[in-house]
């Protein structure tokens, strides 16, 4: 139960992080002055290295060691976990492009409106959803 619970402590912190940084590019992307912008610049480096990338590291690695000490042997017989398995790819690949979003905004090469950076910032709550539904519900 050790595993599950820090598992759970760094999935939270990493959704935390992968919900609310989407929200300061929203911000960013609708300002114009310059202290706005770098002020922006700080917080969506410090969210991003300082806590989203460790937490998802944190998430990572007690799932892994959960998947090897309890699931690994049923394998086959989990689809749930194998869709869960694909669904945490996308996050990490989320993660990783809002990385990418991070520099271009350092940069200052961002190609992407606000309204844009809404619809982006709702793509893990779909994700966290079918997560939790599958972790909890194992439907098949």
């Amino acid at each position: 139960m050790w595993l599950k619970a820090w598992h759970l402590i760094g999935m939270v912190t990493w959704f935390a992080g992968i919900f609310y940084l989407p929200r300061l590019f929203v911000y960013h992307a609708m300002s114009d002055d310059r202290t706005s912008i770098e002020r922006f610049k700080v917080m969506e480096r410090k969210l991003y290295y300082g806590i989203m990338t460790p937490a998802g590291i944190f998430t990572l690695f007690f799932g892994l060691w959960m998947l090897y000490d309890y699931a690994w042997a049923a394998w086959g017989d989990q689809w749930w976990l194998r869709i869960k398995l694909v669904l945490i790819a996308g996050l990490v690949a989320y993660h990783l492009y809002c990385g990418r979003l991070l520099k271009d905004f350092r940069d200052g090469r961002n190609r992407h409106s606000h309204v844009w950076y809404r619809w982006f910032n709702e793509i893990p709550v779909l994700a966290l959803v079918a997560i939790v539904l599958l972790a909890v519900l194992k439907p098949f």
